[in-house]
C-alpha cells in the first residue's frame, strides 16, 4: 500500500472511522495516508485500498515497484503459482484479472481506478495507460515513471493508487465458469467504483445537424457512373465507394424514418447504387465500387481489387438481410444471390476465417492479426449471424445448421476472440438468438463469452487530464483488441447490437451482472456519444495531421479517433460511415406520445413501451435496482407541459422530478423498475 525508495516507513498512527481503516505513515519522500475500506457483507466481497502522498519536496519517479507480490500457502516457502487472464492493454480499464493454482486457493479481479491519478498524471505529463499488468509474481499496478516529465510539487496531494480488489474462492474449472465469474467480479467491483454524473444530451437537435451535414456537404460524397455514394471519411476521393460504408449509414437512417415516419431523399440515393457492387462472375457482392476498384493506391495490403477483409464480406451481408427482413427487394435479391459464395468461403476455411484472403482464388493473403493470434475470431459469430437471418428469410434448415456449425468455432476462445467490436456485438446476440431457438445451453455459454469481450475491451476510468479534460471517457469502448483510440462507428453499433441483445434476453434466465454492465454501457455511451463531433471539441486538441481525407472543425461528423489526454483526436479523420451515431440512439430512448407536446426519454434501455397512442404510459427499464438512470419529460411544444404523475411498481408514493433550465422534467429512477407515467 505504501513505498518510498531506500526508506523505512513509520507508521505515525492508525485510526479507525466509517468503517474504514486510516494509517498515517512517515516517509522520507513525504506524509502518506493508506485508506483500507473493507469488503462489506455482499456476497463477492470487494477491498478497497487507497493511497495519498503530499511530498515533502518535488519528486519525479524514475521507477516505481508494483503493488501485488502473490505468495504461497502460510508456512510453505514456495511461492504461488497462478494463470493471468486479463491485464490492461493501452488505456484500456487498469484491470488484472488471474487465478491462484498453488495452492488452488481461488480467483481475483484488481481493478486500478485510474480516474483518482488524474492530478499525478496532469502534473507529471504521463498517461494511465499500460500501468496495470507485470509479470508473475510481481504483478499489478506501477506508477508510470516522470524520468523526463514535470516533477510533483511539494505540499500539494495526489492520489498514488485507488485500488478495488474483488475475490472468489472458485478457480474456474472450464471457460463458461470463468467467463461467468469475470462478469460478477466486474460487476461486484463496478457497484463500489467511483463513477461520473451524466448530463442529458438533446439528440433530436444533434440528429438534425448531423442529418445537414451528412446531406449537404459535399465532401460526404462521390459520384460513380452516375449514381451518388457515400465517402468512407470526409473528402477521401482516393479510396472508391465501399458497401459497407453505404450500409452502415443506411440501416441507422431507417430506424430513425421507422420512428418518425418521414422520409428521407438519401436513402433512396444510396439504394439506388448498391446493385453496382454484385459480381455476376463471382456470384456474390464486393467491396469496393468495380467501376472504381481498379484506380486505387494500394497503400494497405487489403487495397486491392479482389483482396477481401473476412468480417468485409460478412458485415453488408448482415445489413441486406436486415433490410431483406424488412421488405427490401433488391436488398433480398443482392442478399439470397450472395450466399452460396459466402458458404462456399466459410467451408474453405473451415469457419476458421483469416484476415484477407482472394476473391477469386480464396488464396488466403495474410492468415493471422499477430503471428500466432489467429485470424478475426469473431468472425464465425457474425457469419452465425447471417445464416440466423438467411433461415429467418426463407425458413430453408440448412442456414440453421450452417449457424450452428459455425457458431461452434468461438468455444475455447477466452479472452481473445474480439477482433473487432462491433462484430463480436453481432455474435452475442447471435448465440443468444441460438440459445433460444435450439435450447442449447452452450449458445447461451457463448453469448456471454462475446459480451465478456466486449467489456474487457472497454475502459472504466475518465481521463480528466490533457486533452481528456474536454471529454467525458468513463466506459468507453475500443474498436479492436489493440486499437490505441476509440471510435465513433464501432461504438455505435455495439450499442445498437447490445440494445438488440437485451431485446433478445427479455424473459431469459440470464446473468445479472450481465444485464447491470450492458445497461450501464449504454447509459455512458448516450452521455458521451456527442464528443465524437468536432464542434463539442476545441479545435486546439483536433490534430494537424489527418490520414484520410480531412477535418473540418464545424461539421456535425463524427471524428473516427478519440485518444488518450495527451495526444491530440482526429488523427484518422471524420468518418462519415460513423454518421449512424444520432439515427441509432434517438429511437432507442426517446418514446413519442402522439399529439402531446412531449417525448419520453431514458438513458437506460427500456422494455414495452405502451403509449404511443393511448395514456397512460408504461415500460420497464432494463439494469440493475442498486443503480440509478435517468428519466426525462422532454417538451417538444411552445405550451405548457402537463402536469405529470410518475410513479414505480412498488412505491406507493409519485416520484419527484425537478424542472430543467430547458423547461424539461428530469426525474432520477432505480434501474429495473416498471414505471407508470400518467399526465392531465
Amino acid at each position: 500500500m505504501a513505498y518510498s525508495p531506500n526508506d523505512r516507513l513509520e507508521l505515525k498512527k492508525l485510526s479507525e472511522k466509517d468503517g474504514k481503516i486510516i494509517l498515517k505513515i512517515s516517509s522520507l519522500i513525504g506524509e502518506q495516508e493508506c485508506v483500507v475500506d473493507l469488503p462489506d457483507a455482499e456476497a463477492i466481497p470487494v477491498l478497497r485500498l487507497t493511497t495519498t502522498l503530499k511530498p515533502t519536496a518535488p519528486l519525479l519517479f524514475p521507477y516505481w515497484p508494483r503493488d501485488i507480490v502473490v505468495l504461497g500457502a502460510a508456512g510453505s516457502e514456495l511461492l504461488a503459482e497462478g494463470e493471468i487472464k486479463v491485464k490492461q492493454v493501452g488505456t484500456r480499464s487498469g484491470q488484472l484479472y488471474f487465478s491462484l493454482t498453488r495452492p488452488k486457493a481461488g480467483s481475483v479481479l484488481y481493478l486500478q481506478n485510474l480516474t483518482a491519478l488524474a492530478d499525478y498524471n496532469q502534473a507529471t505529463e504521463t498517461s494511465a495507460g499500460e500501468t496495470v499488468g507485470g509479470e508473475w509474481p510481481e504483478i499489478g499496478f506501477a506508477l508510470p515513471p516522470t524520468i523526463k516529465n514535470k516533477p510533483l510539487e511539494a505540499g500539494k496531494s495526489y492520489v498514488l493508487s485507488d485500488a478495488l480488489i474483488a475475490f472468489s474462492e472458485e478457480v474456474p474449472a472450464d471457460e463458461p465458469a470463468m467467463v461467468r465469474q469475470y462478469l460478477d467480479l466486474t460487476a461486484a467491483i463496478y457497484l463500489t467504483l467511483p463513477k461520473p454524473d451524466t448530463s442529458y444530451k438533446h439528440w433530436p437537435d444533434i440528429l438534425q445537424k448531423g442529418l445537414t451535414d451528412l446531406q449537404t456537404s459535399p465532401g460526404c460524397w462521390s459520384q460513380v457512373d452516375g449514381n451518388h455514394y457515400l465517402n468512407a471519411y470526409l473528402s477521401d476521393y482516393k479510396t472508391p465507394p465501399e458497401i459497407m460504408v453505404q450500409l452502415a449509414v443506411l440501416l441507422p437512417l431507417l430506424d430513425y424514418v421507422e420512428w418518425t415516419e418521414a422520409e428521407l431523399e438519401m436513402m433512396k440515393t444510396i439504394k439506388d447504387g448498391l446493385t453496382a457492387f454484385y459480381d455476376a462472375d463471382l456470384g456474390t457482392i464486393m467491396r469496393w465500387h468495380p467501376k472504381m476498384a481498379d484506380k486505387m493506391e494500394a497503400v494497405e495490403e487489403q487495397m486491392q481489387p479482389m483482396v477481401m477483409d473476412s468480417w468485409y464480406l460478412n458485415h453488408p451481408l448482415l445489413n441486406l438481410s436486415r433490410l431483406a427482413l424488412k421488405g427490401d427487394k433488391v436488398a433480398e435479391k443482392l442478399f439470397l444471390d450472395s450466399l452460396e459464395f459466402a458458404i462456399k468461403v466459410a467451408h474453405h476455411f473451415d469457419y476458421t476465417w483469416p484476415v484477407f484472403y482472394k476473391m477469386d482464388t480464396l488464396e488466403v493473403v495474410k492468415a493471422e492479426t499477430q503471428p500466432g493470434k489467429g485470424g478475426e475470431k469473431d468472425v464465425p459469430g457474425l457469419f452465425a449471424h447471417i445464416m440466423l437471418q438467411a433461415w429467418e428469410l426463407t425458413g430453408e434448415k440448412r442456414y440453421l445448421a450452417e449457424a450452428e456449425k459455425s457458431a461452434l468455432r468461438l468455444l475455447g476462445s477466452g479472452f481473445q476472440l474480439f477482433y473487432q467490436a462491433n462484430n463480436t456485438a453481432f455474435s452475442a446476440g447471435a448465440m443468444l438468438r441460438l440459445y433460444k431457438v435450439t435450447g442449447k445451453e452452450v449458445y447461451k455459454e457463448l453469448s456471454y463469452l462475446c459480451v465478456v469481450n466486449i467489456l474487457q475491451n472497454t475502459s472504466l476510468w475518465d481521463c480528466n487530464y490533457g486533452y481528456g479534460k474536454n471529454f467525458p471517457s468513463f466506459f468507453r469502448l475500443f474498436p479492436l483488441n489493440d486499437a490505441p483510440y476509440t471510435a465513433a462507428y464501432e461504438e455505435e453499433e455495439v450499442f445498437c447490437a447490445l440494445h438488440d441483445y437485451l431485446r433478445h434476453a427479455e424473459g431469459e434466465d440470464m446473468l445479472p451482472s450481465l444485464r447491470l454492465l450492458i445497461a450501464e454501457y449504454i447509459r455512458y455511451l448516450v452521455d458521451r456519444a456527442v464528443y465524437y463531433y468536432p464542434p463539442m471539441l476545441p479545435k486546439e486538441m483536433l490534430s494537424e495531421d489527418v490520414k484520410t481525407g480531412e477535418v473540418d472543425a464545424n461539421l456535425w461528423i463524427a471524428l473516427e479517433d478519440m485518444h488518450d489526454g495527451w495526444e491530440k483526436s482526429g488523427e484518422v479523420g471524420q468518418e462519415v460511415y460513423g454518421a449512424g451515431n444520432a439515427f441509432g440512439i434517438l429511437p432507442r430512448h426517446y418514446m413519442q406520445v402522439d399529439g402531446q407536446p412531449f417525448m419520453i426519454y431514458t438513458d437506460y434501455p427500456t422494455y414495452g413501451f405502451s403509449a404511443k397512442k393511448h395514456r397512460p404510459a408504461n415500460f420497464r427499464l432494463a439494469g440493475d435496482g442498486r443503480l440509478n438512470c435517468r428519466l426525462m419529460i422532454v417538451k417538444t411544444g411552445k405550451g405548457k407541459l402537463p402536469e405529470f404523475d410518475v410513479r414505480l411498481k412498488g412505491h406507493r408514493e409519485p416520484w419527484k422530478g425537478n424542472k430543467t433550465k430547458d423547461g424539461h422534467l428530469e426525474f432520477i429512477l432505480p434501474g429495473d423498475s416498471q414505471v407508470h407515467i400518467d399526465w392531465k
